[in-house]
């Protein structure tokens, strides 16, 4: 039977979750967009939603070989929508990979492909804007949206990169010549720059050499080339990707950095998930039909507690399950759900059936019902049985609605007949393991239904229990509905708990202390900034759970509340303390925490990344310190300092995203707590680094005329007041199954990713990021750097390429910043471009791979600033020699005006005298 059961397991799991783009057969399904709840309502909106994707799946058959098209699609309405819909199942707003949202604060209505995981890697979504499929006179500047859809499909799905970079737009080509940041270099124009609506030739950096910041390359409205969709779809004879033969793999674009220098085609075919597919797939003979289309609502949220009483639970752990419940059903559930209790042990049977959260009396039923006694077997079936039954209450149907599935065991009944039920109740499982022997079904029921599963110990000190109930907080996209955990620490004492919990001006109203204690209860005090007092006789008290609360009326006040909590029994004593809050009013968003790994299991041959995005309404809040506690239920605790420099895990610099990878992976079921803190009193500086998005089109070159396109509307960023906030939140866990007997590999160091390279006279000056010992971890031994005038050798030949001696390099602790110097063996001459790469290696002589390739060009400095040149022609590009030339020849007319005035002044005075 065991071994039926884990023949089972694997099968389910190799299934993969419910929700989340499939590739079936030819056709894409379950492709999820969702409306947030702040866009108004509109049918207009679904609309041309539908259109988008109906012409967007023609396009996409013509741009991969008429291999692939969209099959199905769901849109997800706000609930606040009135109207008939169908109803949702496990589709949820922070689950769908396209969304339509408001405007990003920093890129207006610029379409964008939110991308945290690297090169040939799924993104986490798309994000449109109402504007985007409402307003036509964006067509122009991006293009129609059928080709702007396809552009960021291919962010979203295969992982590349734009091929245009709008910090840098022109570069020098080893030819020495000016080229726009493109591919193809087929795709031809002028530049200029714009001033008041009237264009005039670009002038240029006299340091440099490039076109100046203001300076914009318009390409000819008519093109002869078909590529590229991710440099600028909005070309009608775009209608591919780039591939190897049309590549630039100068540019110094995003797609060459991050992806090795390979073409985007390249990506799709070799390196992402549908790589194999495509590979394979056979070309159809005709084209597809149109997409069918579900629109679908998710109302108020369905609730289940389904809660595991068996005989395991006795000695603490019931308690501890009570103690949780308690803290979501008074803190966590919003208003307006509906929740109902199921116990299960041998048998079960409904505590409470469903009832709608209105206010503090509804709360404190359903706790005051909460279980207490543990007996019996685990039978699991029963309980989840009985657990549809009370979902059905409101409506007859399950469907869509939430289970909270919580044991400590392994199921003494039929597990076959769990999964089916479970599967086919259309109900979303969260499952939560409590100990280390709770059932492996645990991990396979919740993927099958698209819920989480959250491991926890049954620790007091740890509070981990509690912090995993925290985690099922509504998110249906409306940030001012959810509750922020702000706090989640513990301590063992003889006396005193003490500490300071900052609370921002974000949050405030529905301010919680909650105390939890081992014993005895202690003598409670917490002070506001303001001076205010609240004493045990301000707090509520429950002996039978052994909770102290504390609810801050009105909005608490913003700055540090100090907290002391006195032990008055005679021995030590656990305490815990987690503090919640809800928004502060409905016009500033919160700043959040969302925590994730890459993968929710691995077989420990690779190293594993740790995400945590700290953020309020999709601004980064930068410069915050995030800690990441990764436990396993075997007992193995790793604590890791995550970073947002965009090197080694992470993707980019300055996103929001912080990130680490995990190296020391040992066997087991692991817990993910994320906790930031930033006591600066300075206000947060938002600085935005923009995901890969669709370019806005300054204008076209029509008849050799330039039209323009109306001018990118500017977007004012507001930093927020934060000043000092802690947040604490808890990521889905995951698991570790290494072979029995396997030792855990030693790692090479993490491949480079962010080297530059700046030539100044005849010195060439390298920066990079250290990367660690083992990926990002500890210290390298070694970096070996090489350059060379031809690029494709570097890339394909690193080892033959000419070695730098960096013996004076000491390599530094992994993040730190590295630099250095040297002086080629050759004549920089000027308009000199190289190339440049570097590789780490370990004390076990583990190398990691090459870094990305950095170009540097050396100019010479014009003696004057060079005058405005002619518009540019993108092909040929406009010549190194010819501006130095240029600029010589502006000095020496210079000159001779200067020569002519002085001798017609003299003359002048000759001929007075």
């Amino acid at each position: 039977m065991a071994k039926a059961i884990a023949v089972l397991v694997l099968f389910l799991n190799a299934l993969g979750p419910v929700t989340g783009i499939k590739l079936d057969g030819n056709g894409y399904t379950d492709v999820l967009v969702a409306i947030n709840p702040a866009v108004p309502q509109s049918e207009e909106l679904i609309n041309q939603i539908q259109r988008m994707m109906i012409n967007g799946s023609e396009y996409l058959f013509q741009a991969l070989d008429n291999k692939v098209f969209i099959k199905e699609v769901k849109i997800l309405v706000p609930p606040n929508w009135n109207g008939t819909y169908q109803k949702a199942r496990t589709e949820t707003y922070s689950k769908a990979k396209i969304i339509v949202d408001n405007p990003h604060p920093a890129f207006g209505d610029d379409p964008y492909t939110k991308q945290m995981k690297g090169c040939g890697k799924e993104s986490e979504y798309i994000h449109f804007t109402p504007n985007f499929f409402l307003d036509d006179k964006l067509l122009n500047v991006y293009g129609r949206r059928e080709r702007v859809f396809v552009h960021e499909w291919a962010h979203l799905r295969w992982g590349v990169y734009d091929e245009y970079n709008d910090k840098k737009p022109f570069y020098f080509t080893t030819k020495q010549e000016i080229q726009p940041t493109r591919c193809t270099r087929q795709i031809t124009g002028q530049w200029f720059e714009v001033v008041s609506g009237i264009t005039r030739p670009c002038r240029y950096n006299g340091q440099s050499g490039l076109p100046n910041k203001d300076c914009q390359f318009f390409p000819d409205r008519q093109q002869k080339t078909n590529a590229s969709i991710m440099y600028m779809q909005s070309i009608e004879s775009v209608t591919a990707f780039c591939q190897e033969g049309d590549h630039n793999t100068e540019a110094p674009n995003m797609q060459n950095q991050k992806c090795k220098n390979k073409a985007t085609r390249t990506v799709i075919f070799q390196d992402s998930v549908d790589s194999t597919a495509l590979q394979t797939l056979t070309p159809l003979q005709t084209p597809p039909q149109a997409p069918t289309f579900q629109v679908i609502q998710r109302r108020h949220r369905v609730i289940c507690l389904i809660l595991d009483v068996s005989g395991s639970m006795h000695d603490g752990r019931i308690l501890r399950q009570q103690q949780a419940a308690t803290l979501f059903l008074n803190e966590i559930v919003e208003e307006g759900a509906y929740v109902g209790i199921v116990k299960f042990s041998t048998e079960a049977s409904i505590i409470n059936p469903l009832i709608k959260i209105e206010g503090q009396a509804s709360r404190d039923l359903l706790i005051r019902k909460l279980p207490t006694v543990a007996e019996g077997w685990t039978n699991m079936c029963k309980g989840l049985s009985i657990g549809f039954e009370v979902l059905s209450g409101d409506d007859g149907s399950s469907v869509g609605d939430d289970v909270i599935f919580l044991t400590d065991g392994e199921a003494t009944d039929d597990i076959q007949g769990c999964l089916d039920s479970a599967v086919n109740s259309g109900a979303i499982i969260n499952t939560l393991a409590l100990g280390p022997s709770a059932s492996n079904v645990l991990i396979t029921m919740a993927d099958r239904t698209d819920g989480k599963f959250v491991v926890a110990n049954d620790s007091l000190l740890s509070n981990q229990l509690v912090e995993a109930f925290s985690s099922f907080a509504m998110s249906d996209g409306d940030p001012i509905k959810q509750t922020v955990q702000l706090v989640s620490t513990g301590t063992r004492t003889p006396d005193w708990f003490n500490g300071t919990v900052p609370i921002d001006p974000t949050v405030g109203n529905s301010t919680t202390f909650t105390v939890i204690y081992e014993r005895s209860e202690p003598a409670v005090y917490v002070v506001a900034p303001s001076g205010i007092e609240y004493v045990q006789a301000n707090f509520s008290n429950n002996d039978a759970t052994k909770t102290i609360t504390l609810k801050v009326p009105g909005t608490a006040e913003p700055g540090d509340w100090k907290y002391s909590f006195l032990n008055t029994g005679s021995t030590l004593q656990t305490m815990t303390l987690t503090v919640t809050s809800r928004p502060a009013n409905n016009d500033v968003p919160p700043v959040t925490v969302e925590a994730q790994m890459n993968q929710l299991s691995s077989d420990g041959s690779e190293p594993m990344v740790v995400y945590a995005e700290v953020s309020q309404n999709y601004l980064p809040v930068l410069g915050v310190n995030v800690k990441a506690t990764l436990q396993s239920d075997t007992g193995h605790t790793e604590d890791l300092y995550l970073l947002d420099n965009g090197a080694g895990a992470d993707n980019l610099k300055d996103d929001g995203i912080y990130s680490r990878y995990f190296t020391k992976l040992r066997s087991g079921r692991y817990s993910l707590k994320v906790e930031v803190t930033d006591h600066e009193e300075n206000t947060k500086k938002f600085s935005p680094s923009r995901y890969g998005g669709a370019l806005y089109i300054p204008g076209y070159i029509v008849d050799g005329q330039v039209e323009l396109n109306p001018q990118k509307p500017p977007v004012s960023v507001q930093s927020a007041d934060v000043g000092s906030f802690t947040r604490t939140a808890t990521g889905e866990s995951f698991e570790v199954k290494m072979a029995p007997g396997v030792t855990p590999p030693n790692f090479p160091p993490n491949t480079v990713t962010d080297l530059i390279a700046e030539i100044q006279e005849d010195t060439v000056l390298l920066n990079w990021t250290a990367p660690g010992e083992d990926y990002d971890q500890g210290t390298a031994t070694y970096y070996e750097i090489r350059w060379s005038e031809d690029l494709e050798m570097l890339q394909n030949n690193f080892s033959n390429a000419n070695l730098v001696n960096a013996s004076g390099v000491q390599p530094q602790e992994a993040g730190s910043g590295e630099q250095y110097s040297f002086q080629p063996d050759i004549v920089l001459k000027n308009g000199t471009t190289l190339f440049f790469a570097i590789r780490s290696e370990d004390n076990d002589t583990l190398q990691s791979e090459v870094s990305n390739i950095a170009q540097a060009t050396k100019f010479v400095r014009s003696p004057i600033p060079p005058s405005p040149r002619p518009p540019g022609n993108s092909n040929p590009g406009l010549n190194v020699i010819a501006i130095v030339v240029s600029v010589c020849v502006v000095t020496i007319v210079v000159c001779l005006i200067a020569a002519v005035t002085t001798w017609a002044l003299k003359r002048k005075k000759v001929i007075r005298a």
